[in-house]
């Protein structure tokens, strides 16, 4: 079970009577549930709005609301989720890719897939393989592209195109704010992405190898079969006469 961390921002007001504005500072709670989802920050006392003079950055390109639309967006949000979902959604991608395109490729592209069924498995195993690791590695660019983002003391961003980039240094405020979200929500899910990627580039490797190993060894099997059917890498004199009588028709050997 992992331990999710609910963080809020409460302000502390100084009870010393003051004839000014009292400062208002920030103090961090942390209430600890059980869960098996990664932590979660309520984004309800993040947001600000950008027509203020202190943040000139467009709400499309503000860190946190590209944050709010990755968690939101397909595939991007399966990351955030709790362990089986996440896991449930990766296998049922993979395996349906596997059963109705990489099956029917191996089936066709094999020689014998009636002799050689681990074959055609594993073919299918790999590719969808293939399929879980491109939609791994694309959800772990996103959420890193966002993560440095977060973290970062500035933040770049287009007034109206590509032309006119701008760099807004962002406030006290906002990078504590910011980092906050960036190191508590982006890095978990950064972490279970990167172990995701090294289970099934193992898983795949470990498949290849098994793979390689079969054909070596059904390169050395010699093969025969009754009735003189020719078979794909192997000669002899028996299949030989099958497909050219004509060279066998001076006698049974086809020296002069």
């Amino acid at each position: 079970m992992a331990t999710t961390l609910f963080l809020s921002l409460k302000p502390l007001v100084s009870s010393f009577p003051s004839t000014t504005t009292p400062n208002t500072t920030y103090q961090l709670s942390l209430t600890h549930t059980k869960s098996q989802t990664l932590p979660k920050i309520p984004l309800a006392s993040f947001k600000y709005d950008n027509n203020t003079p202190e943040c000139p950055v467009p709400l499309d390109q503000q860190p946190i609301n590209e944050y709010q639309v990755l968690c939101n967006s397909f595939p991007f949000s399966w990351a955030s989720s709790d362990v089986v979902e996440y896991s449930s959604r990766l296998f049922v991608m993979g395996a349906c890719f596997a059963v109705f395109v990489g099956l029917p490729v191996s089936w066709f592209g094999s020689i014998g897939p009636k002799s050689e069924p681990i074959r055609l498995v594993l073919g299918a195993a790999s590719a969808g393989l293939f399929v879980v690791i491109f939609a791994v590695v694309r959800m772990y660019l996103g959420w890193a592209y966002v993560g440095n983002r977060l973290l970062s003391a500035t933040v770049e961003y287009e007034e109206t195109g590509w032309y006119d980039g701008q760099i807004w240094v962002k406030t006290a405020e906002v990078l504590a704010r910011d980092r906050l979200l960036g190191s508590f929500s982006v890095k978990p899910i950064l972490g279970r992405l990167k172990n995701t990627l090294v289970f099934l580039g193992t898983s795949l490797l470990y498949i290849l190898v098994i793979n390689s190993e079969i054909t070596q060894k059904l390169a050395f099997i010699q093969p025969e079969e009754p009735g003189g059917r020719a078979v794909a890498g192997a000669y002899n004199d028996e299949s030989a006469r099958n497909f050219e009588p004509e060279a066998f028709c001076g006698g049974d050997s086809i020296g002069p």
